[in-house]
């Protein structure tokens, strides 16, 4: 173990210069290796940050749940994974990368991944309380946050006319 740290939103695991050549596992099982620019792994806290950002779905609060989102992918297979709480990710830096990776936690704590580093990202053991403030209805809160247009089909009061 290199290093063992966490992330509230997303770890990703990124190019330091050039492409990287990585291999996708879910539960210690290969799935997929493809080069690409990056994989977002995220929670679904994280899932309306980054991860969306790089194409992945939008994970609403109650659901467990951890993502695997590539980006910008040269593969056939290059689709976001949700795979359950239970689940362990990992991305395995290839040789043909020819350089190293970067691992990012929330966009902040960073560590160099040599040739052959695999990260592995698992649920804690120990739950994380969010003290939200604002108690309103996730489905309102994305309208806000994205901007969305939802006028015409949603009224003014926010009932379907």
């Amino acid at each position: 173990i290199v290093a063992s740290t966490w992330a509230v939103n997303e770890a990703s695991v990124e190019k330091r210069g050039r492409m990287l050549e990585v291999a996708i596992g879910v539960d210690h099982r290969p799935l997929s290796s493809f080069g690409c620019d990056g994989v977002v792994l995220a929670t679904p806290t994280g899932s309306t940050a980054y991860s969306f950002s790089a194409g992945g779905p939008i994970v609403w609060p109650g659901v467990q749940a951890l993502l695997a989102v590539p980006i910008a992918a040269h593969a056939l297979f290059n689709r976001p994974l949700v795979v359950g709480p239970d689940s362990v990710l990992t991305v395995e830096i290839l040789p043909q990368s020819g350089g190293l990776g970067v691992l990012w936690c929330d966009g902040r704590r960073r560590t160099e991944l040599p040739v052959g580093a695999v990260v592995e990202v698992r649920t804690s053991e120990l739950p994380l309380r969010l003290a939200r403030i604002d108690e309103g209805v996730f489905t309102d809160r994305l309208v806000n946050k994205f901007h969305l247009p939802v006028s015409g089909w949603r009224g003014a009061r926010g009932s379907r006319s």
